[in-house]
């Protein structure tokens, strides 16, 4: 992936709000990447971009060939679909619908046969190690579940590009190091490559690389020079995290 020359510029009353500027990165095939910031910072909206459900105010991503600012709004569906596998702060599971329903979704809203996508969402729960909740609804599951059944249908339509925002601020500092070493396996396993954003510096130093998101720009910091184990948030937060 290759991101080239990125604005982002929110209209905030009569004053434009420059988010950053001038953003130009390159993600290496199989690499882990963490992108640390304070709330507000742009991670978020950066994140979001990277996987054509936002658009910037000027510059492109290129995916292979592919330039994300000259896809239609379905060409962006698809893009998002076939080579994104996306994982929240919160998981965002569909609450009438069990676990291996949930992680089965994505298959089948690609048109795959419900038995091929039964099949492989047991598969994916197999791997997160959730064989035994396939059949419970989010409201049984803990916090930690929960945010392992989104990481199994993040991946079960086998993505080239893992992107997971504050994949472990909700949880606990034990559930929050489970899933981290759990996403770190799955990199490595199927050889994905994965940008993730957090505050957990603990978290950021055993990833390939970190680019720290601060006042508008972005700059290359060597993981092991990152100091304490959480960014904290300021008391007045931004647009997002």
């Amino acid at each position: 992936m290759q991101v080239e020359g990125l604005r982002k510029v929110f209209r905030s009353g009569e004053a434009d709000l420059v988010l950053f500027d001038d953003i130009s990165f390159r993600v290496h095939k199989g690499e882990m990447l963490a992108i640390v910031g304070e709330s507000g910072a742009g991670k978020s909206t950066l994140l979001h971009i990277l996987a054509a459900l936002d658009r910037p105010s000027a510059g492109d991503v290129y995916c292979g060939q592919v330039s994300l600012r000259t896809l239609s709004d379905e060409g962006a569906a698809v893009f998002r679909n076939r080579e994104i596998g996306f994982v929240w702060q919160f998981h965002y599971l569909l609450p009438e619908f069990t676990a291996a329903e949930n992680v089965a979704m994505p298959l089948l809203l690609r048109g795959v046969p419900v038995r091929t996508a039964e099949l492989e969402a047991a598969h994916w729960l197999r791997e997160v190690g959730l064989t035994h909740r396939a059949g419970h609804r989010p409201g049984e599951l803990s916090g930690g579940e929960q945010q392992r059944v989104a990481l199994a249908r993040a991946l079960i339509c086998q993505p080239q590009l893992l992107l997971a925002d504050e994949p472990t601020g909700d949880l606990d500092n034990r559930t929050a190091e489970a899933v981290f070493n759990l996403i770190a396996r799955l990199h490595r396993g199927n050889r994905l490559t994965s940008l993730i954003a957090t505050h957990n510096l603990a978290f950021a130093r055993q990833c390939d690389r970190v680019l720290r998101l601060h006042r508008g720009q972005l700059e290359e910091v060597l993981p092991e020079s990152l100091a304490g184990s959480i960014l904290a948030a300021p008391k007045s937060a931004g647009l997002e995290s």
